[in-house]
């Protein structure tokens, strides 16, 4: 993340079900089967839960951006950032992304974006050209906590 200093415009996008997107090869689903009170079922998709489901979709997040991370893209699980040393090229840099996400249909939650901004809150820090900066959210109780008694006494 330290390599969006300097960025002039950010897109932050986050995965739609992330990990349910990803179907499971047919002679996996015996072993994501149960069984319930209406008959046997298994799983089609990979789900929470499942040992390596969290290793294995970052490996296919990486394999599939390869080419843009650390250039014009940053991506850790299902959350992705999409940047831009200079404004004029974001537009070309989302369109490399959205055409890998066209050709391994990734989809993207539509309540979970912020296109062509100079900062935002990724995977819970504050994002700007600068770089890394502290969430004033998190920061606010430190802030309005004031000065200790003791200090407050010596400073009257």
């Amino acid at each position: 993340m330290d390599s969006t200093s300097r960025c002039e415009l950010l897109s932050m996008m986050d995965a739609s079900k992330g990990y349910h997107q990803i179907m499971l090869a047919p002679e996996y689903h015996k072993m994501v089967s149960f069984i319930t009170l209406d008959g046997p079922f298994y799983y089609v998709a990979m789900t929470f839960g499942l040992k390596n489901a969290g290793a294995t979709y970052q490996r296919l997040v990486d394999k599939i951006f390869r080419p843009q991370l650390g250039r014009n893209m940053e991506v850790y699980v299902d959350d992705m950032l999409v940047k831009s040393k200079e404004a004029h090229h974001h537009v070309e840099d989302l369109d490399e992304t959205f055409e890998v996400l066209r050709k391994y249909p990734l989809k993207l939650n539509p309540d979970n974006y912020a296109f062509g901004v100079s900062g935002g809150r990724f995977l819970g820090f504050m994002v700007t050209q600068r770089g890394i900066e502290a969430n004033p959210d998190e920061i606010k109780a430190i802030i309005d906590m004031g000065l200790p008694p003791l200090l407050m006494k010596y400073n009257d």
